[in-house]
């Protein structure tokens, strides 16, 4: 339910999906928030469209998510790089999976497209590129 509502934003256009991976009890994400999108909007519409549908389908008293979040800007590609081997060997260290790719909550499964990191064609990082941690 929650990649549901990363993606369903994410095509709407509010925002670009870099890299994510869904734990037991918290999210990491690296996104950059699309032109009209704050990146709190961001982490409002996934937690918020995550909540009703996860509180719809199991009868889960609200809150589901903490509130707040944290964020880091990325800086550069050698950062977003260090961001993506962090959130991908999350669930392995977690003991979820054995490899990256066998755990089903994240972008190293492949079930979803990401969008390509602006600075991998060596333009400027955006200034509202983010890795969302806890939340």
């Amino acid at each position: 339910m929650v990649e549901q509502a990363i993606f369903h934003y994410r095509d709407q256009g509010s925002y670009f999906v870099h890299r994510h991976v869904v734990m037991p009890d918290h999210l990491h994400v690296i996104l950059t928030p699309g032109k009209s999108t704050t990146l709190e909007k961001a982490v409002q519409l996934i937690k918020g469209g995550s909540s009703r549908e996860i509180g719809k389908r199991s009868g889960m008293p609200f809150p589901v998510w903490r509130a707040g979040f944290t964020e880091h800007q990325i800086r550069d590609q050698h950062d977003f790089e260090s961001h993506v081997r962090y959130i991908d060997q999350n669930p392995v260290k977690a003991g979820l999976a054995e490899w990256p790719e066998d755990y089903a909550y994240g972008t190293a499964a492949g079930k979803f497209a990401m969008d390509s990191w602006p600075l991998a064609s060596g333009a400027k990082a955006p200034d509202a590129s983010a890795a969302i941690r806890r939340g």
